[in-house]
């Protein structure tokens, strides 16, 4: 099987149960809503859409609001979600790096946490522009690699397998210098902040053991090691717990993230 179908097809097994950290990532949303400058009648494309928090929260306002998630277990739960609220979205299950949309049909394009996981960057920003109006927006939240997300991401790649040829790490999404150089001239008022994702947790063995029980990447590493080499996820959970120390407070984890804002030329 080519590569890249291989890697796609993992992601939509790794991210089926995400739906569990809805009420976590909904909290963010409406900052990244805001930080775009969405508005009533605006029309908004959420990539990488997940269980529709997003989308559902731009839809709130009266924008017009697609959404599109490669994870078909997702795309469920977000029609459910958008029938619960009685908001209209349309939904795709789709793929970033093959947007199914005509070209100039959006006025924002956005993504929280999701577009950075399409495994080549330079073909999801190709689609993301071309499905964008000049003068349209782009605006995305990211994982810092410096800060603890980040961090999580680069210890589990120290005990997985390494990434296939030609796929490039979500945590390079993080880099504002590597944000500008993707986006290139293709963009004007290139604009960043920062802001935080508290994540209540008892203690930081809670954090992990949700973590661990609920998040794809980690899951699939320690099962594999569970069952082969129980003494590598012994010291994977000891390191996880290690990193989260440093970021728990008051029965809080401190995830902090990165928001980029742009203009299409």
């Amino acid at each position: 099987m080519d590569p890249i179908r291989q890697f796609k097809d993992q992601q939509k097994a790794t991210w089926s149960n995400f739906s569990v950290l809805e009420s976590f990532t909904a909290t963010t949303a409406p900052r990244l809503v805001s930080f775009a400058g969405i508005e009533a009648e605006d029309e908004v494309l959420d990539i990488g859409c997940g269980t529709g928090v997003v989308a559902l929260t731009a839809a709130r306002l009266g924008a017009k609001v697609t959404g599109i998630d490669l994870t078909p277990e997702l795309i469920t739960r977000a029609k459910e979600n958008s029938a619960l609220m009685k908001l209209e979205v349309k939904w795709h299950e789709g793929d970033a790096e093959a947007l199914p949309f005509p070209d100039a049909s959006f006025d924002f394009v956005v993504s929280q946490f999701g577009h950075m996981f399409a495994p080549r960057p330079e073909v999801v920003i190709k689609e993301i522009l071309r499905v964008l109006r000049p003068g349209g927006t782009i605006a995305f939240t990211t994982w810092p690699s410096e800060l603890f997300v980040g961090r999580m991401f680069a210890l589990i790649s120290q005990y997985a397998p390494p990434l296939p040829p030609g796929i490039s790490s979500p945590v390079l999404w993080g880099d504002v210098g590597i944000i500008r150089e993707r986006l290139g001239v293709a963009v004007k008022d290139l604009i960043f902040a920062r802001d935080v994702m508290l994540f209540p947790a008892l203690s930081i063995q809670h954090y992990r053991l949700f973590m661990e029980s609920n998040l794809g990447s980690i899951k699939k590493v320690l099962q594999g090691f569970d069952a082969s080499d129980p003494a590598k996820s012994a010291a994977l959970r000891l390191e996880l717990e290690r990193l989260a120390a440093s970021y728990f407070a008051n029965n809080m984890l401190r995830q902090d993230y990165l928001l980029t804002r742009a203009v299409r030329v």
